[in-house]
């Protein structure tokens, strides 16, 4: 009898371990999206006055958009490590299908000077932003695969160069130089937390820098949107229109900000406000209190994801670990480009707000990442229960 009751309060304690998440992660995925709902709408509203008649117009695709992400991150989070870790070439090649599919004249949809999207009925698939979890999902893989060869430089670094410079150049067609450099910086964060030779690093990372160098050179466009925010008051109504604008929407803010809803820059001079530029509304409505609060949730994210990715490396789950060291990665270098481009430290790149940012494909990728941290913590955890 002692022996039944011990082995029923094991089942209980495994299925207590089971349903538990990691609540630190889930708490900080659930304001942002809370917070982004609402200066969705906020930032909106007057556009989607003027083009539909409905206010809430890009206020009910966003939910509609943040229900279809959270339930993408469920089906994720219970599903199985070991069956991502075999799938990451099949990711790989899904995500380059696409990216091809998107340039195929009849399918890729063109807008506002870019061919990003696929058309899917009433919504625009934008693949370029599932290509960044695939990546993410395949390299931690290979990680793996050539754990013992990453010292060498063709396992360690030129195989993944090739396959990023394959994702670049389709990037570029589209064009969309931003997501080239997310991935990019992403991948290098991830090769070095995954033990390749320092040399070998230094000399991919300085031919990235030529290699962007050389593109910006190369395009008129590119230069001048680079160089143009270095001083975007020398031509505020053309090149430097948008960055000014969000640097008075930052200014009128100040600490506490104008009060929600009672921004000016979002109704007729800052483009973009509900999807790029969100976090200038949202300077110039909550102030520097709000931005610190939302720099704060992105943070508890990315070092929740840090935490995990250490949890797996002692467990001994390798891939575990180099996912969400990948994952974290991807949501910090994002989350950084896009807050830099908005308070003008960075040149203007197109890249949302992760789970703020008016944007289905984006909501999507952002919910299948943190899915994939909390299988990781969930997985981690169990292990570690039973292993005691």
């Amino acid at each position: 009898m002692i022996a039944e009751a011990a082995v029923h309060k094991q089942r209980r304690e495994a299925g207590h371990a089971a349903d538990a998440w990691d609540m630190w992660l889930m708490t900080s995925v659930l304001a942002l999206l809370g917070l982004g709902a609402v200066m969705v709408y906020s930032a909106s509203v007057s556009a989607a006055e003027r083009a539909t008649g409905n206010g809430a117009y890009y206020l009910m695709r966003h939910a509609a958009h943040i229900v279809l992400g959270l339930l993408a991150m469920s089906l994720v989070m219970r599903s199985r490590l070991q069956h991502w870790e075999r799938a990451g070439p099949y990711f790989l090649l899904t995500g380059i299908a696409l990216l091809v599919m998107v340039l195929l004249p009849g399918i890729g949809v063109h807008i506002n000077g870019s061919t990003r999207w696929i058309r899917l009925g009433t919504i625009n698939l934008q693949p370029s932003e599932l290509v960044k979890v695939f990546v993410v999902v395949y390299v931690a893989g290979y990680l793996v695969r050539k754990q013992a060869v990453l010292p060498n430089f063709v396992p360690g670094i030129l195989m993944i160069g090739l396959v990023i410079g394959v994702i670049g150049l389709l990037l570029l067609r589209q064009p969309d130089l931003g997501t080239m450099v997310v991935i990019c910086l992403t991948i290098l964060g991830m090769l070095f937390l995954g033990g390749v030779r320092l040399g070998h690093f230094l000399v991919i990372v300085a031919a990235g820098v030529a290699g962007t160098a050389m593109l910006t050179l190369a395009s008129p466009y590119r230069f001048e949107r680079v160089t143009g925010f270095l001083n975007p008051w020398a031509d505020p109504f053309n090149s430097g229109f948008q960055l000014v604008q969000a640097l008075i929407a930052f200014g009128r803010g100040e600490w506490f900000g104008v009060g929600l809803g009672a921004s000016v820059q979002k109704l007729f001079y800052l483009p973009a406000a509900h999807t790029d530029f969100i976090l200038a509304v949202l300077a110039e409505e909550l102030g520097l209190v709000g931005v610190l609060l939302v720099i704060a949730l992105f943070a508890v994210l990315i070092l929740r994801s840090f935490l995990i990715a250490r949890r797996a490396e002692q467990a001994g789950h390798v891939f575990a670990a180099r996912l969400a060291q990948g994952i974290g990665l991807l949501f910090a270098v994002q989350t950084l480009i896009n807050m830099g481009v908005n308070m003008g430290m960075l040149p203007t790149k197109g890249l949302t707000l992760p789970f703020m940012s008016y944007g289905g494909s984006s909501m999507l990728a952002s919910c299948i990442a943190v899915g994939l941290l909390l299988m990781v913590e969930r997985e981690v955890r169990l292990h570690s229960w039973a292993r005691h």
